[in-house]
């Protein structure tokens, strides 16, 4: 029974990562066809870019928090100190941020809440089939933490802490990789923006 229980949440982990590169994808392909209203050297696009990488700097940085408190232990025991008192999912939150700030990278409102929807859709999902195998895994004791702390957004009234921390530094390090490639972001866009001025890429629409 373990060992099924086990194989369905790595199966649920990869679809998960499977299901954002498309939307990823897809995306981006949008991007490469339209183009901020505002235009590509506007004070507006450049502000939105601002604010997009400030949201990617969060993100890597509250994505690394929350692994120190989960890294290693999602499949041994139900986590619920620090940002696991307040939220049931703070790492997707912060993930949802980092979705933003990458659509934001192509200087449009429109593309960055376009990736934070698109994030937060692939996330319900993945997030609703973890729900399942936590409740068959750990029964009434996530029963309890289910009930008393919220899916996503946080209720910082719930707050609890522990003294100290039990740190396993591959999983810190995998989460810091993993969130460096919200960077990508970065010069993606650029290379993009680069190409629709020079006229390699043809632009269809212009999007707020």
């Amino acid at each position: 029974m373990t060992t099924i229980q086990v194989f369905d949440l790595q199966a649920v982990q990869k679809i998960r990562k499977g299901a954002v590169a498309a939307a990823l994808l897809a995306l981006v392909g949008l991007t490469m066809v339209s183009q901020s209203a505002s235009g590509l050297d506007s004070p507006l696009h450049e502000g939105v870019e601002a604010v997009g990488l400030a949201a990617i700097v969060f993100a890597i940085v509250g994505r690394a928090w929350c692994s120190l408190y989960i890294g290693g232990r999602k499949k041994a025991e139900i986590v619920s100190r620090g940002p696991y008192s307040i939220s049931r999912n703070p790492l997707y939150i912060f993930s949802f941020f980092g979705a933003f700030g990458v659509g934001a990278q192509s200087g449009s409102l429109t593309l960055a809440v376009l990736f934070t929807l698109a994030s937060l859709a692939v996330f319900y999902l993945t997030v609703r089939r973890e729900e399942a195998w936590l409740a068959l895994t750990f029964g009434s004791d996530y029963a309890a933490y289910r009930a008393r702390t919220p899916r996503f957004m946080p209720n910082f009234a719930l707050w609890r802490d522990q003294a100290e921390l039990s740190v396993r530094p591959s999983f810190f390090l995998t989460t810091i990789r993993d969130g460096l490639v919200f960077l990508l972001a970065i010069p993606l866009f650029e290379a993009i923006d680069l190409a629709q001025a020079e006229g390699w890429l043809r632009v269809l629409a212009r999007l707020p």
